[in-house]
């Protein structure tokens, strides 16, 4: 078993760069302006080609209209989507096909009771990545740094690949790992000094640590 790893939220090529270097499988971009993390088209251009094709670059957005994804798709040239928002399984459908770019949607989870929004969205979308649940009055869905009971998904067994997201950071990845067995996992919030401020000293020991925590799982 390998193990994807996801930097999400990069905005400078400083800490892309940082990411890159240390290995970083995903490298993730948001499209959001209430987010710290968010980046204008131009800098997306930007960092984009800085990517190289050293990792496969992941345009998040939030509920964005198909006027807004195309210019995040002609901006970037994303290898993959990531639908962070109450975009429904048809909404999903439906921008995989008109974009032909593979989508990996979001979905929170809160307690045993959210795993039944789960199904629907294995038929349409190539990836699911598992998030905390905001507070009411949080105003984006993600980055909050918070984590959920990853027990939740002991034993979880998908058609598709899936993900783990929510407060992770380079302490607690690699428990996160053994529990879970997530075959992915996605930091953004956990390897900053400030909001939207990304550490590079954080995202390598994240990454080392999810690759450390994968090793001694596999041989216990």
């Amino acid at each position: 078993m390998s193990i994807l790893v996801k930097i999400c939220g990069l905005s400078t090529p400083g800490t892309l760069d940082a990411a890159l270097d240390a290995g970083a499988d995903m490298v993730g971009f948001v499209f959001f302006p209430p987010s710290p993390r968010h980046i204008a088209a131009a800098t997306a251009r930007d960092l984009g080609a800085r990517v190289a094709g050293r990792a496969r670059k992941v345009a998040l957005t939030v509920d964005a209209d198909d006027v807004m994804l195309a210019q995040i798709i002609d901006a970037l040239k994303p290898e993959l989507l990531q639908l962070h928002g109450h975009e429904s399984p048809q909404r999903v459908a439906a921008i995989r096909e008109m974009f032909g770019v593979p989508v990996m949607k979001v979905l929170p989870i809160e307690t045993k009771s959210d795993l039944a929004a789960i199904e629907p969205f294995t038929r349409v979308a190539d990836r699911i990545l598992f998030d905390a649940r905001p507070p009411r009055d949080a105003t984006r869905p993600g980055g909050l740094g918070k984590p959920f009971d990853w027990r939740l998904l002991e034993g979880l067994d998908l058609p598709v690949p899936f993900m783990l997201s929510g407060g992770l950071d380079p302490g607690n990845v690699a428990e996160a790992i053994r529990i879970t067995r997530a075959p992915g996992v996605d930091v953004s919030s956990g390897v900053e000094s400030a909001p939207g401020v990304k550490d590079g000293d954080q995202i390598r020991a994240f990454i080392r640590a999810a690759r450390e925590g994968l090793r001694v799982d596999a041989l216990s």
